[in-house]
């Protein structure tokens, strides 16, 4: 893991300071709401439907277990007792009270975490493959490229008030776990034919309003130059970018309209960078700082190849089950990373109670060298794990609420929190995903479905990235009622799913009563209609979305529920 440095020490708790003095004047109004608000916001801190919310930044998804121990403090001691993991790869609070937010700062402070830019018009938390530096198909490990992005973006001053938010995912793997398509930017570490590195740059995707994937601005750029093609990239978005309407903010506005023209002014922008570069100025990585931050991300002391072993031979039932979906191929021979399920049933998608993050740390501490990851699904990982150490740790993690065998099943779904919490929120998530986790319970039934991406979002902005999932559930408001969208065939860019692509929509919304028999309907369609071994979304590109409409619009009939267009 990346190692903060004094500097990175002092910076964090001088931001802290900062924000102290801030509140401080804030609660003694001579500081106004107004005036307070974008403050706040840079550092984490929204106001949601009934409490702040705190939005905490976990790089890339790395966390330490002290750092996953400040975090069960901090849930416990300020909030209700629990936090939420996003997809990406952030932790989010929903109660601590504001008066209390400097004293959290603090403590996410001493252990080298923040929430800066987690919010506002920005470059926002940079995230990746969870599986960094373990995979097996790994062409280069991105958390050195992430790390020095990350540097690079945090408080930069040109780039703090975009026209809008502005997220940006990195992958160095043959697989795509980061759901690169659908950022902002989207890196993929490669290598040329002379095995030099370098990057193929994804430029204005995302979702929302308007769903769409990003475009390649570049087959390969030499690595060492990605922070002045970044700073390109941003700059044009910067100068052009919409800024009279929020909803045509985004980059992917901008790209969709202008086209070749909008690659041609970054490319003019990066060569104008590179050819005054008189004094040093552009942003070119030397080699020297990559290696430096790339040190501390070396294999853990203790870690050594030896003989594999077939972890499966022996294993039945239960553990059997834990093996085939939750542990994960590893490039060191003996070794395996391990999924641990934020997904059982009844509890939210994504979340962790105090006492699930303390076991979760100590499992990392015994299990993984001190060591987890934040997943894109909402799920936390060890990456170091033995695989003589597997039978310890299934039972270890059966004992915390760890071990449903179901990643990449049905109820391992993606889920933002939605109108429980949310403002912004048209329809609660977190009932609709419980009816579904409870109407598929039976894992038979659930392996013999086979894989299936399932996301809910509780609004059009997408938080639970609805259009990449090969089902998509989003909320909408009708009347002020709360009815639910679905959609079919939406791709996030894996090996599983396929290029990326958004879903589409199978017809008028449903009440959120009807949403569990909709979703069975669809999957028996796909039961009935499947080839042998023919995975969900491969039969929904074989077939398309049209033989799932009547049977899922037939659950209507039977409830007599009016019919309802989608807003």
């Amino acid at each position: 893991m990346y190692a903060y440095t004094d500097f990175d020490r002092q910076f964090v708790h001088a931001r802290a300071a900062q924000y102290r003095d801030q509140l401080a004047r804030n609660l003694a109004g001579t500081l106004s709401d107004d005036e307070f608000r974008p403050l706040r916001l840079q550092n984490g801190w929204y106001v949601q439907r009934h409490a702040p919310m705190l939005r905490v930044a976990v790089p890339y998804g790395a966390l330490s277990s002290r750092q996953l121990r400040q975090m069960a403090k901090i849930a416990r001691e300020h909030d209700r007792g629990y936090g939420h993991f996003t997809t990406r790869q952030n932790l989010q609070y929903n109660w601590i009270p504001l008066t209390q937010s400097a004293d959290v700062m603090d403590l996410l402070a001493d252990a080298d975490l923040h929430g800066i830019q987690t919010s506002g018009n920005c470059i926002r938390n940079t995230t990746s493959d969870a599986f960094a530096g373990v995979a097996p198909d790994e062409i280069v490990d991105p958390r050195p490229y992430a790390e020095v992005l990350r540097q690079w973006s945090t408080l930069h001053p040109e780039f703090a008030f975009l026209p809008r938010k502005f997220k940006i995912a990195i992958s160095g793997a043959k697989e795509d776990r980061a759901a690169i398509g659908w950022h902002d930017i989207g890196l993929q570490l490669v290598k040329n034919e002379a095995g030099e590195i370098g990057f193929q740059v994804f430029v204005g995707g995302g979702m929302g309003r308007t769903p769409i994937v990003g475009q390649e601005a570049t087959p390969f750029l030499p690595w060492n130059q990605i922070l002045v093609y970044i700073e390109a990239i941003v700059r044009v978005y910067n100068r052009y970018g919409r800024r009279d309407n929020m909803y045509k903010a985004r980059i992917k506005i901008l790209v969709k309209a202008e086209g070749q023209k909008f690659f041609d002014a970054v490319n003019e922008e990066y060569r104008n960078i590179l050819q005054h570069d008189r004094d040093g100025a552009a942003h070119v990585i030397p080699q020297a700082e990559l290696d430096r931050v790339a040190a501390t991300f070396t294999t853990p002391a203790g870690v050594e190849a030896v003989p594999a072993t077939d972890i499966a031979l022996n294993a039945s039932g239960a553990y059997k089950r834990w093996i085939e979906r939750n542990v994960h191929a590893h490039k060191v021979s003996g070794y395996r990373a391990v999924t641990l399920s934020l997904k059982a049933t009844g509890q939210p998608p994504g979340d962790a109670t105090d006492s699930q993050m303390d076991a979760a740390a100590d499992l990392a501490d015994q299990y993984s060298h001190g060591e987890l990851r934040v997943s894109h699904d909402q799920n936390l990982v060890l990456p170091w794990v033995r695989e003589a150490d597997l039978p310890a740790l299934f039972e270890a993690a059966k004992a915390n609420g760890f071990a449903t065998p179901n990643i990449g099943l049905l109820t391992d779904m993606i889920a933002c929190p939605g109108g429980d919490f949310c403002a912004l929120a048209n329809a609660r998530s977190i009932p609709v995903a419980a009816a579904i986790t409870e109407r598929f319970e039976d894992l038979d039934e659930l392996y013999d479905i086979g894989d299936i991406d399932l996301h809910i979002s509780g609004c059009i902005n997408s938080c639970g990235h609805h259009h990449s999932g090969h089902i998509g559930i989003l909320g909408v408001d009708k009347d002020g009622s709360e009815w639910y969208q679905i959609t079919l065939g939406g791709a996030d860019g894996s090996t599983l799913s396929g290029k990326a692509v958004a879903g589409k929509v199978i017809g008028p919304s449903f009440a959120a009563d009807e949403v569990p028999d909709v979703i069975e309907s669809i999957v028996q369609t796909y039961r009935s209609e499947r080839s042998s071994g023919e995975r969900f979304i491969d039969t929904v590109k074989r077939i398309g979305i049209e033989p799932f409409k009547a049977p899922a619009n037939a659950v209507r009939t039977l409830t007599g529920k009016p019919e309802t267009v989608a807003a």
